[in-house]
Order: structure tokens, then C-alpha cells, then sequence
């Protein structure tokens, strides 16, 4: 829909299908998703919010998590759901603009408590003594704040730069969410290199972030495995192995969303990967925490 001949009044996104049943079978398919992620992640939260017992940091990131995990979800899924049902493309220019925001804010949200879940796990097993001082909960919801703090400035940033840039490549998205590199490729001048200078800096913070991650992991298995008993050593164990499968189906699936090569790219894979790493980990978490853990299973 193009005014003026440039102003945009909205965008179309990229359609999972053209043929009805195969539309159909897409919104099934989200709504399934959808539904899996909004009853693990509304179980985990009152289960958290309502027995005193998992009133501990770890429970109240998880809480946290999965506040978030709700948020990202639901910032893309239900639009996607909705066009395909009704056999749209069309989203609204502030509707775009919103659900850049929204996405931005909850996912950089997730990374940033992820990487300050690390830190909670690296306390608990490699500073046991001083968990309780180092991790209070002022401090904990200090950290939280800043992970929430985080993912608000860096959506704000991005989304008014974004959305300042002049557009003139059309108005179709190459996407079935508005997504920031696929608004870029419509902007009509070099003004969009200010948005990839800051989209540098934050997968920079991004890299540091999981370079810290990683480096906690490293402390932890080497303490874990200095412990003698063997039980001592599965329970070490069995608290960190779900936040570490969560960060590296987090980080897995957006480093190949964003990092492959054009050679090897193509619309469905591309399509494939950002279901994965936008769709699936909210509906997933909730999930690979419960399954170890008894404490979250005994109150649900």
C-alpha cells in the first residue's frame, strides 16, 4: 500500500503458504505451539508464585524466564496465526514498529537473565557460602531489573532507529514477523548503516554475554567434578544442565538465523531457523526445567 509514493502505511509479511491447507495446517500448527507455551510457561509461574519453597533465586529467575518467554511469543505468534486464518499478509505500520519493539524487548530480556542464571548456577555449586550474601534478594531483583532494563533500552534504540530510516524497496517483509535486517534491505540510502553500527554493538554485548556464560560453565564443571560422592555430583549436575540446554538452544538457533551465509540461504530455511529460535524455545522451556526437577514437579 504505498501513498505519495513513499510514505508506508503498512507492511506485508511473508505468507507461510499459498495453498489453504497449508495455511491452515501453519495456524494449527502455531496455535498448538502457542498453547503448549502459554500452559507450561502459566504453570511454571504460579507454581513459583504460589508455594513458598521455590521462593529461592533460581525459582524467582525462572519466574522471571518465563515472563519473558510468554512475551516473545506472543509479540509474533498470534499476528502470524491470525493472517494465515484469514488469508492476510497486511501489518499495520505501527503494528510493525510495536512488534519490533516488543520482540526486541523480550528476547534480549531472556538473554541477559540467562546470562545472570549463570551466574546464579556458577554461585551455587562453585561459592556455596556465600550464595546467600552474594545472591539476596535485593540483589536478585537488582539483576533482574537490569536484564529487563536491558532488553527495554536496547528495543527502544533499535526500534526508533529502525523506523526512521527512509523506506523505498517496496513494503514486503521477507518474513512472517517484522524483523529488523528484513526492514533494512527496503531502506532506500546509506542511512541504514547507523542501525548496523548499533546492531554491531549489541551482538557484541551479545558475544560477551555468552563468552561469560560460557566461561561460568567452565568453573562449574570443574568443580562439580572435584566433588567425591556421586550423588553429590548428579545433583550438581541435574541443577544446571536445564539452563544449559535452554542457552544453547538459544544460542544455537539465532547464531545460524543470523550468521549463514547467503550461499546457503534460502527463504524456507531461513524461514525454518526463525521458527526455531523464536517460536520453539518458549514453548520448550518450560518443559526441559520440569523434567529434572522434582521440587517444580511436586508442587505442579
Amino acid at each position: 500500500q504505498m501513498s505519495n509514493g513513499s510514505s508506508i502505511t503498512q507492511f506485508l509479511l511473508l505468507a507461510f503458504a499459498d495453498t489453504r491447507e497449508l495455511q491452515l495446517l501453519h495456524f494449527w500448527l502455531f496455535l498448538g505451539i502457542y498453547l503448549a507455551a502459554l500452559l507450561g510457561n502459566g504453570l511454571i509461574i504460579t507454581a513459583i508464585a504460589w508455594d513458598n519453597h521455590l521462593h529461592t533465586p533460581m525459582y524467582f529467575f525462572l519466574l522471571n524466564l518465563s515472563l519473558l518467554d510468554l512475551g516473545s511469543i506472543s509479540s509474533i505468534v498470534p499476528k502470524s496465526m491470525a493472517n494465515s486464518l484469514w488469508e492476510k499478509r497486511a501489518i499495520s505500520y505501527p503494528g510493525c514498529a510495536a512488534q519490533v519493539f516488543c520482540f526486541l524487548f523480550f528476547i534480549v530480556g531472556e538473554y541477559c537473565l540467562l546470562t545472570v542464571m549463570a551466574y546464579d548456577r556458577y554461585v551455587a555449586i562453585c561459592n556455596p557460602l556465600h550464595y546467600g550474601t552474594l545472591l539476596g534478594s535485593s540483589a536478585c531483583a537488582k539483576m533482574a531489573a537490569a536484564a529487563w532494563g536491558s532488553g527495554f533500552i536496547n528495543a527502544v534504540l533499535h526500534t526508533a532507529n529502525t523506523f526512521s530510516i527512509p523506506l523505498c524497496q517496496g513494503n514486503a517483509v521477507d518474513q512472517f514477523f517484522c524483523e529488523i535486517p528484513q526492514i533494512l534491505k527496503l531502506s532506500c540510502s546509506d542511512s541504514y548503516l547507523r542501525e548496523v553500527g548499533l546492531l554491531v554493538v549489541s551482538l557484541s554485548v551479545a558475544l560477551g554475554c555468552f563468552v561469560f556464560i560460557v566461561l561460568s560453565y567452565l568453573q562449574i564443571f570443574r568443580a562439580v567434578l572435584r566433588i567425591p560422592s556421586e550423588q553429590g555430583r548428579h545433583k550438581a549436575f541435574s541443577m544446571c544442565l536445564p539452563h544449559l540446554a535452554v542457552v544453547s538452544l538459544f544460542a544455537s538457533t539465532a547464531m545460524v538465523a543470523y550468521l549463514n551465509p547467503p550461499s546457503i540461504s534460502s527463504p524456507s530455511l531461513d524461514l525454518v531457523v526463525t521458527v526455531l529460535y523464536s517460536v520453539v524455545p518458549p514453548a520448550v522451556n518450560p518443559l526441559i526445567y520440569s523434567m529434572r526437577n522434582q521440587e517444580l514437579k511436586d508442587t505442579l
